[in-house]
C-alpha cells in the first residue's frame, strides 16, 4: 500500500489524500458487504419460511426485501457518482435575481433550505462570504458544504430556482414570481494544478459585515477576487486576516476555474448535452409554488411533491436520487425549462 511506504509520511498533504481516498473506499467496501450480507440472511429466511409454510416469515421476507430492495438503488446511484471530483466537499453560492426585495428574501430561504440539507446529512456547513440585501433577504451568499459526496449530490443543484406565493411584503397580497440561481462546484486539493496568472485577477479589500467578533468591521480584513479572462467573482469574509481570506478566496477561484475547465471538456466531448443549460431566467430547473397550491417540480426530471415544506427544511434526497437516476438511464434533461406550473 502507498501508505505504507515510509517516504509518504513526511508528506501531510499526500498522506491526507491517502486516508480520504482510503476511508472512502473502506466505506463502500463496508456498504458492499453489509448488502451481501443482508441478501444472504433473507434467502435464508425465505427458505425457512417455505419449507414450513410460515406466512409470518414470508410476511417479514417481503418486507425485508423491501428495504434491501432500497439500499440496492442507493447503491447502484453511486455508480453515476465516479467522476473525479464527486467525493469532495462543495462550494454552494446563491444569487438573488431580478425583483429586489423578493429575490433576496428567496435567497435567504434557499441558503435555509441548503444549511437544514448539510446539517440532515451531517455535513459542515461554513459561510465563506455573504452579502445581505437592502430590506430583507440577502443579494448573495457562498458557502462550503464539506464531508464526503457533498458535491456528488449537490451538483445537481446548479441552475435557476424559481418561486411562486403571495408575497409577505406585497400589501395587496399578490401573487409575486421570484428568481434565484444557484451555482455549485467542487473543492479541489491544493495538488491539483490551477494556474493564475496575477495580471488575470483584481483584488478588492472590504470590510467584513458577518461573524468574527470584536475583528469584524474595524478593518479591511475581507477579500473579493475578480478573475478577468473568466468573469468569475469569488470572496471570502470569515477569516479573521485579510491574509487568510484571500488564501481561501484564491482556492475557491482556482476550484471554480477547474470546475469551469471540465464543463468545457464535457461540452467538447457532447455537443448534444442538453441537461446544461445556462442559469438563464426562464431556463430553470425547478420551481417552487406555494399559491395557489402547493407543489415543488423539477423541470429535468419531472419529479413533483406537494410537501413544500419538508422541502424548504432540507429534505431534498427525493429530488437529488431522482436526478441521479436520470443521469444513469440518460433521460436527463428532456423537460428542462419547463413552465406548466402557472
Amino acid at each position: 500500500m502507498a501508505s505504507e511506504n515510509p517516504a509518504i509520511w513526511g508528506k501531510p498533504q499526500e498522506m491526507q489524500k491517502l486516508n480520504k481516498e482510503k476511508s472512502i473506499l473502506e466505506k463502500s467496501v463496508n456498504e458492499w458487504s453489509d448488502f451481501n450480507g443482508k441478501l444472504e440472511d433473507v434467502k435464508v429466511l425465505l427458505e425457512m419460511s417455505v419449507e414450513a409454510h410460515d406466512e409470518d416469515t414470508f410476511k417479514e421476507v417481503k418486507s425485508e426485501i423491501k428495504e434491501i430492495q432500497k439500499i440496492g438503488e442507493a447503491l447502484e446511484l453511486k455508480r453515476v457518482l465516479s467522476g473525479e471530483l464527486d467525493a469532495n466537499s462543495a462550494y454552494v453560492s446563491i444569487n438573488s435575481g431580478a425583483g429586489g426585495t423578493e429575490s433576496c428574501d428567496w435567497a435567504q430561504m434557499l441558503f435555509r433550505m441548503y444549511t437544514r440539507y448539510a446539517d440532515m446529512h451531517g455535513y459542515k456547513c461554513e459561510i465563506l462570504d455573504m452579502t445581505d440585501g437592502e430590506e430583507a433577504g440577502i443579494k448573495s451568499c457562498t458557502l462550503l458544504i464539506s464531508g464526503e459526496y457533498a458535491y456528488g449530490y449537490l451538483k445537481s443543484e446548479s441552475g435557476v430556482h424559481r418561486l411562486v406565493r403571495i408575497s409577505p411584503f406585497d400589501s395587496n397580497a399578490r401573487r409575486h414570481t421570484s428568481f434565484a440561481s444557484v451555482f455549485v462546484w467542487a473543492e479541489v486539493d491544493d495538488d491539483i494544478n490551477i494556474e493564475v496568472k496575477p495580471d488575470d485577477i483584481v483584488v478588492e479589500t472590504y470590510r467584513s459585515s458577518g461573524a468574527g467578533g470584536q475583528h469584524v468591521n474595524k478593518t479591511d480584513s475581507a477579500v473579493r477576487m475578480r478573475h478577468l479572462p473568466s468573469g468569475i467573482v469569488v470572496a471570502s469574509q470569515t477569516q479573521r486576516s485579510q491574509i487568510q481570506n484571500r488564501e481561501k478566496a484564491m482556492k475557491m477561484l482556482k476550484a471554480a476555474l477547474y470546475e469551469k475547465e471540465v464543463e468545457k471538456r464535457n461540452r467538447e466531448k457532447d455537443e448534444m448535452n442538453s441537461q446544461k443549460k445556462a442559469n438563464e431566467w426562464g431556463s430553470q430547473i425547478r420551481s417552487y409554488v406555494m399559491h395557489p397550491y402547493q407543489m415543488v417540480k423539477d423541470h429535468r426530471t419531472s419529479h413533483v411533491t406537494n410537501q413544500v415544506n419538508n422541502v424548504m427544511n432540507g429534505e431534498l434526497d427525493d429530488f437529488i436520487m431522482s436526478y441521479l437516476k436520470a443521469q444513469l438511464a440518460g433521460t436527463l434533461g428532456q423537460n428542462a425549462g419547463g413552465d406548466d406550473l402557472e
